[in-house]
């Protein structure tokens, strides 16, 4: 019980921690520049309170609670700490930049980003512990909502990346899309590659030290020999232009990112071969079962599992990848993260990193859930 207690005080200081050691936002003359740190206590001043008193009921109730009371309630503190945090910046970085020059900017600082983070992992925890429906994931759209709302209600609008993303609103739509778009074509493409690899059975030592060796090749030097090869090949054969085939754009990018994929489908693939072992197969036919019945009955339920783990490896791995894409002039949210670098504006590099991570977290819990559901429906 003392353990117990001792850890709850001891998470319970973590956030009023960060807030007394790390500023919360910088304050910049433009948005090429860190700018100077503002503490808590500046960018939030009374507010700092009852964010704090939130927080750390949140996290000490989490730490030391049982039950799903304790974690309903835990959560709950913890979102509206988030709230109340997410709020206390946008008015802190209203004021600071209040009658400045129309270019200075209020950045987040790392205060601020550590303080969400870890409220937004509590909250996931929380919901958990509590066994509401769906689990952690519960707390993803729940803490979207809240910075929808937030976003819709104007209450963030003095942010420098709320500002930067509303200055790009437009290019940030196309660029998800285009994003997606190259992402899911390499899956699809590097998904009916590998199911027609692992028709070719006498070739699987062959396609097994080729898809491996792909992966040690850096995907920038891959991309340019993909560039230049095609070049290469629309100077020998010039007709091939008019089917739309280009030495840049989604061409190259496509190609390039499918050929990372390869390795984990293959071994999903290979997986889920090996679920059914040959003494079930010959059980089934002794039984009197079809091939075709053997598929649905037996393989397909055994090796499902194997499958979806390799698909979600796959897909976290293509929404990465795809960023590469703009290096090659694909589009895509690699091209702000890039503009970003250029220009040497953090918030422009935010503004195209952070959908990427947001995809990415929802694919893997998604597909991580379904793996999980099949594994428990079809145990080996």
């Amino acid at each position: 019980m003392t353990a117990r207690l001792l850890t709850g005080l001891a998470t319970a200081a973590l956030l009023p921690a960060v807030f007394a050691g790390l500023p919360l936002l910088h304050l910049a003359p433009n948005r090429l520049v860190t700018g100077a740190p503002i503490a808590a206590s500046d960018a939030l001043g009374t507010g700092l309170w009852p964010i704090a008193v939130l927080a750390a009921g949140g996290l000490g109730l989490l730490a030391a609670g049982r039950g799903r009371m304790a974690a309903g309630l835990a959560g709950l503190a913890c979102l509206g700490a988030l709230a109340l945090l997410l709020v206390g910046l946008g008015a802190g970085a209203a004021d600071l930049t209040a009658g400045q020059p129309f270019a200075t900017r209020a950045r987040l600082a790392s205060g601020a980003w550590t303080g969400v983070v870890v409220l937004v992992f509590a909250l996931a925890f929380a919901a958990r512990r509590a066994r509401l429906p769906g689990g952690g994931l519960i707390a993803a759209p729940a803490v979207l909502a809240l910075i929808g709302g937030l976003w819709r209600a104007g209450r963030l609008d003095a942010l420098s990346l709320v500002v930067e993303g509303r200055a790009r609103s437009d290019a940030l739509g196309a660029a998800i899309r285009d994003h997606l778009v190259l992402a899911l074509g390499a899956l699809v493409l590097a998904t009916g590659l590998a199911g027609g690899l692992a028709l070719w059975r006498r070739g699987r030592g062959a396609v097994d030290l080729t898809v491996s060796g792909l992966q040690v090749v850096p995907a920038v030097a891959l991309l340019g020999g993909l560039v230049a090869g095609l070049s290469a090949l629309l100077t020998a054969a010039p007709a091939l232009r008019g089917y739309g085939i280009s030495a840049l754009g989604i061409g190259p990018a496509l190609i390039g990112v499918a050929a990372y994929l390869l390795l984990p489908l293959w071994r999903g693939l290979q997986a889920a071969r090996r679920a059914t072992g040959p003494d079930s197969i010959a059980a089934a036919r002794a039984l009197g079962l079809t091939s075709g019945q053997i598929l649905t009955t037996l393989r397909l339920p055994l090796g499902a599992p194997a499958l979806i783990g390799g698909l979600r490896v796959a897909t976290v791995q293509a929404l990465g990848l795809a960023t590469l894409g703009a290096l090659v002039g694909a589009g895509g949210l690699g091209t702000l993260v890039f503009d970003g670098m250029a220009q040497f504006a953090p918030d422009l590099i935010l503004l195209g990193a952070l959908p990427i991570i947001a995809l990415s977290l929802a694919a893997e819990g998604a597909l991580g859930r379904l793996e999980a559901a099949l594994r428990r429906r079809w145990p080996r």
